[in-house]
């Protein structure tokens, strides 16, 4: 398998000269859903496609119920999720209000051993347009 790419001109506006240069960048070929991998789990297992849904949904509610009290939510070989927020700053800590300070919520990923030994692999890509792998 291969990940496409495609070569994209940016400006670093941060620079204090706007300098154009070129980034190549990851391009997705679509988005994989519960049923599809519910039925390819069912394929290689003995269990059924809803059997295999139903863990998935029960697995995601579980996550979040975990994740919403604090709870790191490691999955082994899929890797850990913990729930992190972005604030704002104040001068002094008594000024410092959940209501107040926290601005948004998100989702922490950390890839397990496993998954970023993979990572670490050669990765075959291709670009966007062509039909091989560069």
């Amino acid at each position: 398998m291969a990940i496409r790419y495609r070569i994209t001109k940016r400006t670093n506006t941060i620079a204090a000269t706007k300098k154009e240069q070129y980034i190549m960048q990851a391009v997705n070929t679509g988005t994989i859903d519960i049923k599809r991998i519910s039925e390819e789990i069912s394929t290689e297992s003995s269990l059924s496609v809803p059997d295999v849904m139903g863990v998935i949904i029960a697995l995601g509610l579980k996550m979040q119920q975990h994740l919403e009290v604090g709870k790191i939510v490691d999955l082994g070989d899929v890797g850990k999720f913990k729930i992190g927020f972005q604030s704002t700053a104040a001068d002094l800590a008594s000024e410092l209000t959940p209501k107040r300070n926290i601005k948004k919520f998100h989702l922490n990923y950390q890839p397990s051993k496993e998954m970023k030994h993979r990572l670490k692999k050669a990765i075959t890509v291709y670009k966007e347009g062509s039909r091989s792998a560069d």
